[in-house]
């Protein structure tokens, strides 16, 4: 096993009886003899598993301190709290600030054994948990045919070589985490974290506390995204969020290339990958005020633009079929399959874009209709579009037949259009007419061709 147990009491030879115990069965060890080399061991490598004693050298709760120290670098990380002056105050305490469990010296050899094997499963468990979520996410692949999705492609295989950072632009829902996933993915830096950091979604008074850390005045550290991200990507979503004078700080770490953490004293240099993105107009926001001009030119070494899911129609049909595959495969779900062609797909605005979309086959499949009205009647329904077929029946009984045929006929050719991403030739052969003479008919119907 590789799993690692970091071992922290004073006594000599207590610390020795644990470390051959846990050696035994099958274990690695590290040992710590006080609260300062334990501290060291903590922050040179956080251990799977801790096992401390409550009172060490430094004070009659300072294991106590060194678990709190251990929960605001990982709050996952299972510790075994020991002590040889229990009562039940203490264990309260212990088990309110994160112990795994709390055991009384002199301890049962055994008992200590069976918390260590548990703690480790736990551990296991939820890595095994967050692999399964970061697979479940990385599976996900940048769909469409559009030529929005396919320069988005090419400028991801020319960028992730690179180290330089990167600005990317979309509404919400279009896939720009996506896109910061997939280059980091690619990138040398794949084998380190991504943290993300959502300024739309942080406290004010938060933004330096989540981005720098801080070092507390009894010594414990809480760690912000720039050291989580260490030697891989940070991806600041919606940074127009953030403050002005949270920006000007992040404008110096990036020409400084370090930081201090707050009521730090000492630099802390930095090495990682920055990705910003917002769904805001940025030059706007900076035409407002609300955002520095210089650390936009910082951040926008390179600028991927993704269009809303309504520009991109030609990608709803793969996306539908995509999706489809994917959530009944991972949720192992029944298998079932949408009318790509569906009007009420096509002609949707899409607020919401990809997500909104992936969001609807994920009802779909959780719904399991069994036939093509249920699913139709459900993407109808939770697209709260009135009934295509119906409006346009009760219209056209309303107007002379030349007008309704001519509204039939736009409505069509502008759904195909739509379909074929404005593609005149791939829409006249579908259609079954010369390319010229459907330059004509759209001409004459006062459509405009889509670019």
């Amino acid at each position: 096993m590789s799993t690692e147990i970091l071992i922290i009491d004073d006594n000599v030879d207590i610390r020795n009886i644990i470390n051959d115990l846990i050696i035994d069965a099958g274990y690695k060890t590290r040992l710590a003899a006080n609260y300062n080399q334990a501290l060291n061991e903590i922050d040179k490598k956080l251990p799977d598993v801790a096992i401390i004693d409550v009172k060490l050298d430094k004070g009659d709760n300072d294991g106590l301190e060194l678990l709190s120290h251990i929960k605001t670098k990982d709050k996952n990380i299972p510790v075994i709290i020991i002590t040889g002056h229990a009562n039940v105050e203490m264990a309260i305490k212990a088990l309110k600030a994160g112990a795994f469990e709390f055991i009384e010296k002199p301890f049962n050899q055994e008992r200590l054994l069976n918390f260590v094997n548990r703690a480790v499963e736990n551990i296991n468990l939820k890595n095994k948990n967050k692999e399964f979520e970061s697979k479940l996410f990385y599976s996900y692949e940048l769909v469409g045919v559009s030529d929005n999705i396919k320069d988005i492609k090419d400028q991801i295989n020319k960028i992730s070589v690179s180290e330089s950072r990167i600005f990317i632009n979309g509404p919400t829902g279009s896939g720009k985490e996506l896109i910061a996933r997939k280059i980091h993915k690619e990138s040398k830096r794949q084998k380190g974290p991504f943290i993300i950091l959502n300024g739309a979604l942080l406290d004010i008074k938060k933004y330096e506390l989540e981005l720098f850390g801080e070092e507390k005045a009894n010594g414990s550290i809480t760690y912000g995204a720039l050291e989580k991200s260490s030697k891989g990507t940070l991806l600041i979503d919606e940074i127009s969020e953030i403050p002005l004078d949270t920006q000007s700080k992040i404008l110096r770490v990036l020409i400084d290339q370090k930081f201090k953490r707050i009521n730090g004293n000492h630099d802390i240099n930095v090495d990682v990958r920055i990705i910003c993105s917002s769904s805001k107009d940025i030059k706007k926001e900076i035409e407002n005020g609300n955002f520095r001009e210089d650390l936009y030119h910082r951040l926008n070494v390179f600028e991927v633009n993704i269009d809303p899911l309504k520009n991109r129609v030609s990608d709803i049909p793969l996306l539908v079929e995509y999706f489809s595959e994917k959530i009944s495969t991972n949720y192992n779900l029944k298998k079932f399959i949408i009318d790509t062609n569906n009007n009420y797909l096509l002609n949707y605005d899409w607020p919401g874009n990809v997500r909104e979309l992936r969001n609807l086959i994920e009802r779909i499949a959780i719904l399991s209709p069994d036939s093509d009205d249920k699913i139709s009647n459900i993407i109808k329904e939770s697209l709260k579009t009135p009934d295509i077929k119906n409006v346009s029946s009760e219209n056209s009984l309303s107007i002379p037949l030349k007008e309704a045929r001519e509204n039939f006929e736009k409505e069509y050719l502008t759904t195909q259009l739509k379909k074929f991403n404005g593609n005149i030739s791939k829409t006249a052969d579908f259609i079954g007419m010369e390319r010229s003479a459907l330059h004509r008919k759209l001409k004459g119907l006062g459509i405009k061709e889509l670019n």
